[in-house]
């Protein structure tokens, strides 16, 4: 018999209610790369209304929408000239209050992005500030600084942006502003009253409209501390753990201690949260919110409070290596820090960010093998490790207790795709002081059917190339195929709804390549983190990422067993 322990978890909810959000099931669409209802080459809610039948067999709970502000695309829609209307290329706030509707008659709820960190350089009130001057109103909403240097004509501070290149950028009259991300971006300055009111204004205004939950962008970055003199940047660097990299994650700098790095996951930044959850906490049931907060383990709990935010990102499995002991030390702390925060956990295997878990997950550190995606004119290499690794990373993170993050097209299996760099459009592509590589191989639009050259995405040239094998992977071919990704993801998440408990998560040890635990007295997962074929314990198997080998579960894969005695 395989020995046990229990490890008491925060799980179970109520979809009906406040507590939907705790083990939902939550996928997101990038708007301008999920279909095309127009024929114009961009992904748009028409698209997305063609298409909810998609999202309703596949059985999700919720949909994240990535922004679909108006925007000048210099950052894939982060870059927002208006917060409260839809850019005319995605549709009408019209079609938007369709969509929510459609999608609730269906059970599902709707979230969407809030970037709060930055706007655009479009934005109404930064076209005013330019034009205001120094010593304005205007540019209190902002950061302006004056340059160093005997004409002020060197930045306030030696700051890099995340996204490359120098962090501020000069303007006609000489002053400098502050974009910890493109120059397109201008960051707001959060200690000013307006913007915060303004703010209010916009999370009430989709509220108003059915939305049920944010999901905030940068959420680590809004407030800062820029009195004079402004540190260097190696005095900063030590606050930036998973952005920058080389620092302990400790948040412990030269001059700053935990949580009063000038411009990164200060303490005083839920001070803006706790204003936000009262407005959240007046409408019936609660509006939820998801940080997005690259920060160390131990400060996550602050965004994932009841009294801010709610939930908070968990990206550790979007960094780790296939490899059971690093997946069971991930999953073993952020149930406790979910615990301790009084929130659930997510659960996150690729994102818009982030290279698809398809191809990162074939990566061999042992023999120093990278991961392989495909290019427009050649898929990934045979061989079906990495997807094997992806479906059965999938089934894992469905098991767990918490909300399970799901981004457009992992359903269908999905490798990175290769772009030439003359198609780019991510801002980073090419920039080796970039915090982040390019994202536009997770970006490239979905393939609906097989039918070439667009895949019925589109009647026109997609935004991003489609390669030309991507109608293998299609929605209409697998669905007609039992042993498809789609078809797996459509079972297990009909499985996880029938199932999901409220009981504990007890951990089973059945050797040290193994990653397997119970949910209360009713199911079991064991993934194969191993190369050859491990035994399973008692029980009747519901669901497996791969078939079965005399009985036993095969390397790369999850199985999911009814227990014994457990009630149909």
């Amino acid at each position: 018999m395989p020995n046990a322990h229990s490890t008491d978890t925060v799980t179970g909810r109520d979809p009906s209610g406040a507590d939907w959000w705790r083990e939902a099931v939550v996928y997101q669409v990038y708007p301008r790369s999920f279909a095309d209802g127009n024929g114009d080459g961009i992904g748009d809610l028409r698209g997305v209304l063609s298409h909810l039948d998609h999202l309703v067999e596949l059985g999700v709970d919720a949909v994240w929408f990535s922004p679909f502000y108006p925007s000048a695309l210099t950052d894939g829609g982060y870059d927002v000239d208006d917060y409260r209307d839809v850019d005319p290329a995605i549709g009408t706030l019209e079609e938007f209050d369709e969509v929510v509707r459609r999608l609730g008659e269906a059970g599902i709820k709707v979230v969407i992005d809030i970037v709060a960190n930055h706007s655009s350089d479009r934005h109404a009130w930064f076209r005013e500030a330019l034009a205001a001057g120094r010593g304005s109103r205007a540019r209190e909403r902002y950061v302006f600084r004056e340059g160093r240097g005997e004409n002020g004509e060197l930045p306030p501070s030696d700051w890099p942006a995340f996204f490359g290149g120098p962090a501020w950028t000069r303007v006609a009259d000489g002053q400098w502003y502050l974009h910890l991300f493109t120059p397109h971006q201008p960051d707001w300055n959060w200690a000013d009253a307006e913007v915060r009111a303004d703010f209010l204004r916009t999370l009430r205004f989709w509220a108003d409209r059915g939305v049920a939950g944010f999901r905030v962008d940068a959420a680590m970055c809004l407030t800062k501390d820029l009195s004079e003199p402004l540190p260097d940047w190696d005095d900063v660097l030590p606050g930036f753990p998973a952005l920058v990299g080389g620092a302990d994650g400790r948040g412990e700098g030269v001059l700053f201690g935990e949580g009063q790095n000038p411009i990164y996951d200060r303490d005083d930044v839920q001070e803006v949260y706790a204003e936000w959850r009262a407005l959240f906490d007046s409408y019936e049931p609660p509006r939820f919110a998801v940080a997005e907060a690259w920060v160390a383990a131990h400060r996550r709990a602050r965004y994932a409070s009841p009294r801010s935010l709610g939930q908070v990102f968990n990206f550790d499995l979007l960094l780790a290596s296939w490899d059971a002991t690093a997946f069971g030390e991930v999953i073993r702390q952020n149930l406790g820090l979910a615990e301790a925060s009084g929130s659930s956990s997510t659960w996150v295997l690729s994102n818009h960010d982030m290279p698809r878990h398809a191809t990162r997950l074939a990566a061999d550190p042992v023999n120093g093998t990278d991961p392989a995606g495909g290019t427009l004119d050649a898929p990934p290499p045979p061989g079906g490790t990495g997807l094997d690794r992806a479906r059965a990373a999938s089934m894992l993170i469905l098991a767990l207790p918490g909300s399970a993050y799901l981004y457009q097209g992992e359903e269908l299996g999905l490798p990175e795709v290769s772009l030439p760099r003359e198609v780019a459009q991510d801002p980073v592509t090419g920039k080796e002081d970039a915090a982040v590589p390019s994202r536009d191989g997770c970006r490239v639009p979905l393939p609906w059917n097989t039918q070439a050259p667009f895949f019925g995405f589109s009647e026109h040239a997609a935004h991003l190339p489609q390669p030309t094998w991507f109608g293998d992977l299609s929605v209409a071919l697998q669905s007609g195929d039992p042993g498809s990704t789609l078809s797996l993801y459509r079972r297990a998440l009909r499985i996880r709804r029938q199932l999901r408990t409220e009981g504990p998560v007890t951990w089973l040890d059945l050797g040290p390549r193994l990653v397997a635990f119970t949910r209360g007295a009713r199911w079991t997962s064991v993934t194969n983190f191993g190369d050859t074929p491990a035994y399973l314990p008692p029980g009747d198997v519901l669901l497996s990422s791969r078939p079965l080998v005399d009985g036993m579960l095969p390397a790369d894969s999850t199985a999911w067993l009814r227990n014994p005695a457990s009630p149909a």
